[in-house]
């Protein structure tokens, strides 16, 4: 296997400072718009890049589930490796790489909880299956083999079985209030278009071209 020889000259669109939206959240919405249309698989898919304390990174992929002119939600257990990171080290990074049309987008910020009115409201919202699972997900945790967690599950089933469930104490949102967001759209002759979104002190975006 080459995996030098794996290569593609990107060709299908260019990004012009003219064509951005005045914020970095309109033009995100826009090109989730077209990530949709283009039938791009989870388009909401993203990774999400965390650090501990003394800046050991981690990575895993999640799903945006909420965006405002707050920030990006998302949802998780607590408890977990992304959720006990972000306790002490309250920055991070997304990436959604839409490579379907040549585009990824970044976002940097810093990461706050949602109000437990808004994860409530999320949970509830979720398939039953999803709602159990979280009870029985000690996520990031070691187990010793599937069996704990298919006996788990059928044990939190009986519990609730014809009840609502409740949202787990270690489980709801989070928010990540971006600082910098960078649309970046393959062309062709590794010439890529990288145009950055700065938030200034005031609240203002300014924007940045970046060298590819």
């Amino acid at each position: 296997m080459s995996l030098a020889e794996h290569r593609k000259d990107y060709s299908l669109a260019g990004l012009l400072e003219k064509d951005l939206a005045r914020d970095p959240f309109r033009q995100f919405e826009k090109w989730f718009q077209e990530a949709e249309g283009a039938k791009v698989i989870e388009p909401n898919a993203m990774t999400v890049a965390t650090a501990t304390k003394d800046g050991r990174p981690s990575a895993r992929t999640a799903l945006l589930k909420g965006i405002d002119g707050r920030g990006f939600v998302f949802f998780t257990n607590y408890e977990s490796r992304k959720g006990r990171e972000l306790a002490t080290n309250p920055h991070a990074t997304l990436v959604f790489p839409w490579l379907a049309l040549e585009r990824q987008v970044i976002v940097e910020g810093t990461v706050t909880k949602a109000s437990r009115e808004e994860s409530e409201a999320y949970f509830h919202s979720r398939p039953h299956a999803s709602q159990l699972g979280a009870w029985v997900s000690q996520q990031s945790s070691i187990v010793t083999n599937r069996a704990v967690l298919e006996d788990g599950y059928k044990a939190v089933e009986r519990k609730y079985a014809g009840l609502p469930v409740p949202i787990p104490p270690h489980w709801g949102g989070f928010r990540l209030a971006p600082e910098r967001v960078e649309f970046w759209q393959g062309r062709r002759s590794r010439l890529h278009d990288r145009l950055r979104y700065v938030r200034e002190k005031d609240g203002s975006w300014i924007v940045e071209r970046l060298s590819p």
